[in-house]
């Protein structure tokens, strides 16, 4: 029988070093996975990833088990990116007329990807919809990700958050209303009267190397395939596509380099 998480933590705040790395492999996915949606960019979200880790070591005496253990650590985690300036700074000046323009600037008219053109479709689908939360302030960005991506119960995401319940409620309310609209009136997969449609916009993404084959950032390990998120959101009504669509990304998995250096930083 596998030891219980909470006896886990017990024993390496006693002292014991294999049970804080095995706290570490523990919530380092998520961690990384939280990172990623909230930041976007792999660079930002593998830095951050590891500061919040050392956070959770560092930290990890304070914990008195009134509350799950994830929610400990998404605390945590939630206080560390809502800080992170160097990293949030990159997105200022960005909101949602602006992406919607960016979208549609150089559209091809009438496409014809080829076969081998489906993962990078896929690379751009969660991409772009994983971008678009970055139009979001990001408190509301932190609220959506944790309640509609993430399906956290609204009183865990609220003691995240350290915010009570019903502003939680509201927060994650004005940043869904928002995330809806625009999908709904921007994106092709969403919608197919859209402007905007992941194979009239792979040839500029391409361009400007948004995309690029050599290197997958968000179409990797277990991301539904484009071909299967586009049939199954044909099948759902508007405000179920929207959460298909920024659901469908990869579980993403904490790259070995970044776990290693932490380990080197905790441990030397």
């Amino acid at each position: 029988m596998q030891p219980d998480i909470l006896d886990i933590v017990k024993l390496a705040q006693s002292g014991n070093q294999e049970a804080l790395s095995d706290v570490v492999g523990h919530v380092q996915d998520q961690v990384y996975r939280l990172a990623m949606r909230m930041l976007v960019n792999p660079d930002d979200a593998g830095e951050a990833t590891q500061e919040i880790l050392i956070l959770v070591v560092t930290k990890l005496s304070t914990f008195e088990g009134r509350s799950q253990f994830f929610t400990w650590v998404y605390k945590v985690a939630v206080n560390y990116l809502l800080s992170a300036k160097r990293s949030l700074e990159r997105n200022r000046g960005l909101n949602f007329d602006v992406f919607q323009a960016d979208l549609e600037d150089g559209l091809l008219v009438d496409p014809a990807p080829a076969a081998d053109d489906l993962v990078l479709l896929n690379e751009l689908r969660i991409a772009c919809t994983s971008a678009l939360l970055l139009c979001l302030p990001a408190e509301q960005r932190m609220a959506y990700i944790l309640g509609d991506v993430f399906e956290l119960e609204h009183n865990e995401a609220a003691e995240a958050l350290g915010i009570s319940r019903e502003n939680y409620r509201k927060r994650l309310s004005r940043a869904r209303k928002q995330v809806v609209s625009f999908t709904g009136k921007v994106c092709g997969l969403a919608n197919s009267t859209a402007k905007c449609s992941c194979p009239k916009r792979l040839s500029k993404a391409k361009e400007l190397g948004r995309v690029n084959e050599e290197h997958l950032a968000y179409a990797v390990d277990d991301a539904p395939a484009y071909k299967t998120v586009q049939r199954d959101v044909e099948k759902l009504v508007d405000d179920l596509k929207v959460l298909k669509l920024q659901r469908a990304t990869a579980h993403y998995q904490c790259p070995q380099k970044l776990v290693k250096r932490v380990e080197a930083a905790l441990y030397g």
